[in-house]
């Protein structure tokens, strides 16, 4: 019966330690689309751009937006506005990119 409990409790504790990185994590995306300075272009909401041509990005696939980001930065991608993204993409690590298009997917 000890053992059972013991289990459970372990079990209780990596769900709680996944949850808070989880949060850590959207938190860190939500700090970064600010100082990146993506919302001045896509609007803090990540919802309402400057301009219609610019994409809303609330609700984007993480894995599509990832990409994309990605692509924008190392050249593969370089049509329609990347131009203007090239320059900030420059600033922004991998491990940046993801956790902003972690964030951006639970809006």
């Amino acid at each position: 019966m000890m053992k059972i409990v013991k289990i459970a409790l372990s079990s209780a504790a990596l769900l709680f330690a996944v949850g808070i990185t989880a949060q850590a994590q959207a938190a860190d995306g939500a700090e970064l689309y600010m100082t990146k300075t993506c919302w001045s272009c896509h609007g803090k909401d990540a919802n309402t751009p400057i301009m219609p041509i610019y994409p809303k990005l609330a609700g984007q696939n993480a894995d599509y937006a990832f990409n994309q980001m990605k692509d924008i930065k190392s050249g593969a991608r370089s049509n329609g506005q990347t131009a203007a993204m090239k320059g900030v993409m420059g600033l922004v690590s991998e491990e940046e990119m993801r956790a902003i298009a972690d964030w951006l997917s639970t809006l």
